[in-house]
């Protein structure tokens, strides 16, 4: 009797994994539930599956390394740092992601992070809770019309953030080195390069993946170029941002404020934290989600389903639906 194919969830947040399971057993799979928080969590238990599913935890070359029959890993979201996809190319497997799950929701929750920065809501909150009731409150505000909107990375999401923050008659401008001509024109934004965007933004909206290349993509000579009064809004990976650097810019003056759904440590990656240890937790002109941009009850389910349905795709044979590396000859119709 031939034994079932074991697929490991790395780790989940969602309660449970029935929704994984009902679509991994019906394909024969068996199914193994983690919380690992490092790769010593889940290099044994990782040795013989057939696949793997990650939320947070790190999928690594060493555990890569020593899987032995592993078909395909799949990352339940859009993002892969977080597994060596050079590493499980090499061994021919599979990376997959989910995408366009979370389009709505992430461009939802940046314009809601900017609108509350900029019309002083948590100051406000705080003051009339406190018995003080003063619009002076949360001063200065200024007007959002006629403002800059400077959006890093125009993919879908970034399209997705244009499309809400025109509605505020403001500008829109986009940086992103890999567009398309014409792409920006279409969606009422003009192209700039990071230097001018960085001058003339009075809010910069970072939807940027996390690479080698982007890694602290605004730094401290970034924050001083920027206007005073310029909010930063990062609904991206959060080490695109120096944390270090902001804090120095939010307490200085360089900045107004930023809005942040993931703080450059990423406290879900961590298998403990304190938010004594980040400074930026301390200010007032902090707002920190705790990366939960992506969240809505539907787009949850649809990223589970997604992730699930892509490891039953390559375990019965077929061509998953969004792979990330090439797909090996095996697999090729």
């Amino acid at each position: 009797m031939t034994a079932r194919p074991k697929v490991v969830i790395t780790d989940y947040d969602y309660g449970n994994v029935d929704i994984e399971r009902s679509i991994l057993e019906a394909v024969g799979a068996e199914v193994v539930a983690l919380q690992a928080k490092s790769e010593d969590d889940l290099i044994e238990v990782a040795r013989d599956c057939a696949a793997i599913m990650n939320q947070y935890a790190r999928v690594g070359a060493r555990t890569i390394g020593a899987m032995e029959n592993c078909k395909v890993i799949a990352r339940y979201g859009v993002g892969v740092d977080i597994v060596d996809v050079a590493a499980a190319a090499d061994k021919g497997i599979l990376v997959t992601n989910v995408r366009d799950y979370c389009t709505e929701e992430v461009a939802d929750h940046a314009i809601s992070l900017w609108l509350a920065l900029a019309r002083g809501l948590f100051p406000y909150d705080r003051a009339t809770h406190q018995g003080i009731w003063r619009w002076q409150s949360a001063a200065p505000l200024h007007r959002l019309r006629g403002q800059t909107v400077g959006i890093v990375s125009f993919g879908k999401i970034g399209q997705a953030i244009a499309a809400r923050a025109s509605g505020f008659g403001v500008s829109i401008v986009v940086c992103d080195p890999y567009l398309a001509p014409g792409v920006a024109k279409a969606h009422g934004a003009r192209q700039v390069d990071k230097a001018e965007l960085l001058r003339i933004a009075d809010v910069v909206m970072m939807q940027v993946p996390m690479t080698a290349e982007t890694r602290h993509f605004l730094s401290e000579a970034e924050f001083r170029a920027m206007k005073p009064n310029a909010l930063v809004i990062n609904t991206g990976r959060g080490p695109t941002i120096d944390n270090r650097a902001l804090h120095r810019a939010l307490t200085e003056g360089w900045i107004a404020g930023a809005g942040l759904d993931d703080p450059e440590e990423e406290p879900a990656k961590r298998g403990g934290w304190d938010p004594a240890d980040n400074p930026i937790f301390s200010l007032p002109n902090v707002i920190v989600t705790p990366h939960a941009a992506y969240y809505s009850e539907e787009s949850i389910r649809a990223a589970r389903e997604t992730a699930a349905s892509e490891v039953a795709r390559v375990l019965t044979g077929q061509l998953p639906r969004n792979p990330v590396n090439a797909v090996p000859p095996t697999l090729r119709a």
